[in-house]
């Protein structure tokens, strides 16, 4: 950073552009932007360090005010880094080369809610419980229903491409998304086209949808949203083996037969997980809950099919309370005292790919991991949560029980671990990730990942962001120039 004195002139400038109370310079509020859940900046501060800090957080109350205080950052060249409620488990608002964090929790209103055409229009900065709340109390849902859901911001679902626990039916946030407003790295406010489906050339729309910053800051969307549904129906089941539920999954997405929830846990996570949190006593094996969102009469047209397909692969069928248990505590996997914490070593390592490669994915995973890891007792689990119409996502986790106290020496054995975990997934047909992002955490893979069309995310980089003041050191792209 600058000299104290250049650094008290562009505070000067930041304070003139959003108002006094709304920068902050103290090492105090500062502290809490360099760590989300990402466990290696959560590891430093458990071994006393501090991780890297903003040399100033802005909170701006509108896009206006956006746009100024990132065209005093293009002129002295110092990062800006988009925050919205920190809850992201990559690494993705790290300032690893300092400069400006912009908190956008003030850009927190609902525009308007379009009846007639069934859409909202909302600020980037709102929290998605509220949002969620405020649809519900007008008969709408946005059916974008993450474990984050108390913790997140809009802009932080549209920048990670988030996923939500319903998505099998209605899509993934970028699916959900319609348009955008934008504050680009040299501060002009855009909006993309009213429509994401469309002849008038490329869309620009996805430039944005999770690009996690680097591109831009996202400001304003308009969304579809959904009314809520008529009835809602849960079926659990236990199959004898992860792979006949794979099968039964797989068929019922061919069939087209569109549930809202097909959530299959591996037989390690079902021993372990499912009995502790949800209370409940299963049997070994591989369990199943299968969910549908609609009118009655379709529901039992659909329901009556996967139950038959299920069967058809084994499975023994549960009661419907141990279904709603799931759904009743399906955010307990997530919180104190089941969520993974320290003194663990951890990660969440989802990914995707077509059925076809989808177990194979699944087990040279594992073995790989768990053989090479032997010393450290590794332990790999899974369960598949977002279905597609041609795949499935694994959200697949390792523990390590006992890691290296040094923190020198865990972040290498993390980072091995997660570069033997990225890569394996990749040679097996699978993705980087599926709905967490990249952020810092899996920068480093991104030019694997893309190989010689990494230049094309590359050039818009440099064309839109030429001084990469946007978030640098993410998504692949290098540090500020």
């Amino acid at each position: 950073m600058q000299h104290q004195l250049q650094r008290r002139m562009i505070e000067s400038e930041l304070i003139d552009a959003v108002g006094r109370d709304w920068v902050l310079t103290e090492e105090a509020d500062r502290i809490i932007y360099g760590v989300d859940y990402m466990w290696i900046p959560r590891m430093w501060i458990d071994r006393g360090l501090v991780p890297p800090l903003p040399d100033f957080v802005v909170l701006p109350k509108d896009a206006e005010q956006i746009a100024k205080v990132v065209r005093i950052a293009n002129v002295y060249r110092i990062p800006i880094i988009p925050w919205g409620g920190g809850s992201g488990s990559q690494g993705g608002i790290m300032p690893v080369y300092g400069g400006i964090t912009i908190d956008l929790k003030r850009l927190n209103r609902i525009v308007e809610i379009n009846h007639e055409a069934q859409t909202v229009t909302v600020l980037a900065g709102i929290n998605g419980y509220e949002l969620e709340s405020a649809l519900n109390n007008e008969g709408y849902t946005l059916a974008h229903i993450p474990a984050s859901l108390h913790s997140a911001t809009l802009g932080g679902y549209i920048a990670c491409r988030g996923s939500g626990v319903l998505s099998t039916k209605y899509g993934k946030i970028e699916d959900i998304v319609l348009s955008l407003e934008v504050v680009l790295p040299m501060g002009e406010i855009i909006r993309t086209l009213p429509l994401p489906n469309h002849a008038a050339g490329p869309g620009i729309l996805d430039l944005f949808v999770g690009a996690e910053g680097s591109y831009g800051i996202i400001t304003e969307a308009t969304l579809k949203i959904e009314k809520i549904p008529e009835e809602r129906r849960f079926r659990a089941f236990l199959f004898g083996s992860l792979k006949e539920g794979l099968e039964a999954g797989k068929t019922i997405m061919l069939e087209r037969l569109n549930p809202s929830v097909i959530r299959l846990y591996d037989e390690p996570e079902t021993a372990k997980r499912i009995k502790k949190i949800l209370g409940i006593s299963v049997e070994q094996g591989s369990y199943m809950v299968l969910g549908f969102d609609e009118k009655k009469q379709l529901i039992d047209i659909k329901e009556k099919t996967s139950v038959g397909i299920c069967s058809g692969f084994g499975a023994k069928e549960l009661s419907d309370d141990i279904a709603w248990e799931w759904w009743r505590h399906r955010y307990n996997f997530f919180f104190p005292p089941h969520a993974l914490d320290f003194p663990l070593m951890f990660g969440t390592m989802d990914t995707l790919c077509t059925f076809d490669k989808i177990e194979n994915l699944y087990w040279t995973k594992k073995q790989t991991l768990e053989e090479r890891y032997r010393e450290w007792e590794l332990e790999y689990f899974a369960h598949l949560s977002h279905w597609y119409a041609w795949g499935v996502m694994l959200y697949d986790r390792f523990i390590v029980k006992n890691p290296p106290q040094d923190p020198e020496e865990a972040l290498s054995l993390h980072n091995e671990i997660w570069n033997v975990a990225v890569r394996t997934s990749i040679a097996c047909g699978g993705v980087l990730n599926e709905h967490h992002g990249v952020g810092l955490k899996l920068a480093r893979l991104m030019r694997e990942q893309y190989g010689p069309a990494f230049c094309v995310l590359e050039g818009l980089k440099k064309s839109l962001d030429p001084h990469n003041i946007m978030n640098p050191g993410k998504m692949g792209f290098g540090p500020i120039e």
